[in-house]
């Protein structure tokens, strides 16, 4: 009997400010020509950088392929690791997008929790990561984005 088949969506982001092509889209298109597991429907989506495009086009990837698991890539010139996000915030965004729009609330969604936290033990994917041996640093980090 075959094992039934996974849906996981990975986003990465789409241009952003001096940035003609956001490194997080290069990152999510390597892992598209990887793959991931045979039983695993890979679905990658570039994500442009504008709150209300996201805020439609999310729950509609979630519609859409009811994944199991749902990893939006992000880069930081800030960064010297790969960080892991332990929760996303829903408010405190002042800066504009690129159709140069800011929520007036500075919240991405309006009503929505002021965080949203991951179900994954990202502590013990740090922990799991890191014992491999590679040459790569992870962290973690309860302050996505900012």
């Amino acid at each position: 009997m075959e094992k039934p088949r996974r849906a996981v969506v990975v986003t990465g982001f789409g241009p952003f400010g001096e940035h003609a092509v956001n490194a997080s889209w290069i990152a999510v298109q390597e892992l598209e020509k990887l793959g991931l597991r045979d039983d695993v429907d890979l679905h990658v989506y570039e994500v442009p950088v504008e709150y209300q495009t996201v805020q439609r086009l999310i729950p509609a990837l979630w519609k859409k392929h009811s994944p199991q698991l749902v990893v939006h890539v992000g880069v930081s010139g800030m960064a010297t690791t790969v960080t892991l996000e332990k929760c996303g915030h829903n408010v405190g965004y002042k800066g504009l997008d690129n159709c140069r729009f800011c929520p007036g609330s500075q919240c991405c969604v309006e009503g929505g929790p002021e965080c949203i936290d991951s179900i994954i033990d990202m502590d013990a994917v740090c922990r799991r990561v890191s014992a491999l041996g590679l040459d790569v640093t992870v962290t973690i980090s309860k302050d996505a984005g900012r």
